[in-house]
C-alpha cells in the first residue's frame, strides 16, 4: 500500500525540475533572445537550452546526490531515467567480443565525435545507410557503455538492431549470479582477460520525444527478449559459443520508459554467452 502511495509522489517529484526550468526559460531566457533574434530562432534556442542543457543538468545533480544502490534491471539515460533492459552478457576479452560480434554480422558503433554525428545526421536526413552510426550514451552506475554494436535495417528512419556493452568482472569459481558481478572498478575491467560484458539489446523502430524534456530520440520495440535471442542465435550460427547460461535479475516486468507512449517488456533474465 505504501509503495502505491509513494509512486504518484515520486512521479510528481520528477516533474518539478521541468516545471522550474520551464518557468525560468519563459521568464528569463526567452525574453533575452527575443530582443536580439528572430522569433523562430529565439524559440528554438530557448527550447534547446532547456531540453538539452538545463533539465538534464538539474536531474543529473539529483542522481549524484541520490545514486542507485542496487544492481539494475535496465540501464538509464544520462539524467537517470529508465531506458533499455539488461538482457545479454558475453564472457571474453574485448578483442574476442569485437571479433565475434563482427563475424556474426554486427558493426561497431562509432564514437560521439563531431564528424560522425554530422554523418549520422546526414544519413538520417537523406536516408543513407550508416553501418557504424553513433548510439546515444546510456549508463550503469554512472558509467556509459564501453562499446556498442548495431545492424541497420532496410527502410532507414533510425531503424536498427543495437546493443550496448559494459565491461564488468565477476568471481570465478562460483555460480554466476548478479551478486558476484562487479561494476565499479572500471580501470580493472577494460584491460582484463576474463571479462563479463553486460549488455542491453533493443530494436530501434523510429523516433519519438523524451517525456521529461522533449528531446528527440529513438523509440524501441517493446519485445526486448527477441533482441537477446537474435544475438545468441547469430553467435551460435557462426559456431562462436562455448556455452550459454541464464541468470535471473528479477520478475518479468513491463516498464514505461522515457519516450512518450513508449514502453518495453522484459522477462527479467540475462542470457550469458561464453565465447
Amino acid at each position: 500500500m505504501i509503495q502505491y502511495m509513494l509512486r504518484p509522489a515520486k512521479r510528481f517529484a520528477v516533474l518539478i525540475p521541468g516545471v522550474v526550468i520551464a518557468y525560468f526559460s519563459v521568464r528569463n531566457i526567452f525574453p533575452y533572445f527575443e530582443q536580439r533574434l528572430p522569433l523562430s530562432l529565439a524559440i528554438f534556442i530557448t527550447y534547446a537550452l532547456a531540453a538539452y542543457v538545463l533539465v538534464p543538468a538539474l536531474i543529473r545533480l539529483f542522481r549524484i546526490v541520490y545514486p542507485a544502490k542496487h544492481l539494475p534491471m535496465y540501464c538509464v539515460t544520462p539524467d537517470g531515467f529508465a531506458s533499455d533492459p539488461l538482457n545479454i552478457g558475453i564472457i571474453g576479452t574485448r578483442r574476442q567480443l569485437i571479433t565475434a560480434m563482427e563475424q556474426s554480422g554486427w558493426h561497431v558503433a562509432d564514437p560521439h565525435r563531431f564528424r560522425y554525428l554530422i554523418r549520422h545526421l546526414a544519413g538520417t536526413l537523406f536516408d543513407w545507410t550508416y553501418y557504424n552510426a553513433p548510439v546515444s550514451s546510456l549508463y550503469l552506475f554512472g558509467r556509459k557503455q564501453d562499446i556498442a554494436f548495431e545492424i541497420p535495417l532496410p527502410g532507414g528512419s533510425g531503424k536498427r538492431h543495437h546493443v550496448r556493452f559494459w565491461a564488468t568482472t565477476y568471481e570465478q569459481g562460483k555460480r554466476l549470479s548478479f551478486r558476484n558481478i562487479h561494476w565499479h572498478h572500471r580501470k580493472a575491467h577494460i584491460q582484463g582477460d576474463n571479462l563479463l560484458w553486460v549488455g542491453a539489446a533493443s530494436l530501434d523502430v523510429g523516433f519519438g520525444f523524451i517525456r521529461h524534456n522533449l528531446q528527440i530520440t529513438h523509440s524501441i520495440d517493446p519485445d526486448t527478449n527477441k533482441e537477446r535471442e537474435l544475438i545468441v542465435r547469430k553467435l551460435k550460427g557462426q559456431k562462436l559459443v562455448k556455452k550459454t547460461e541464464s541468470i535471473n535479475l528479477g520478475k518479468p516486468y513491463r516498464l514505461v520508459n522515457r519516450v512518450l507512449r513508449g514502453y518495453f517488456n522484459a522477462d527479467g533474465n540475462m542470457t550469458i554467452v561464453t565465447l
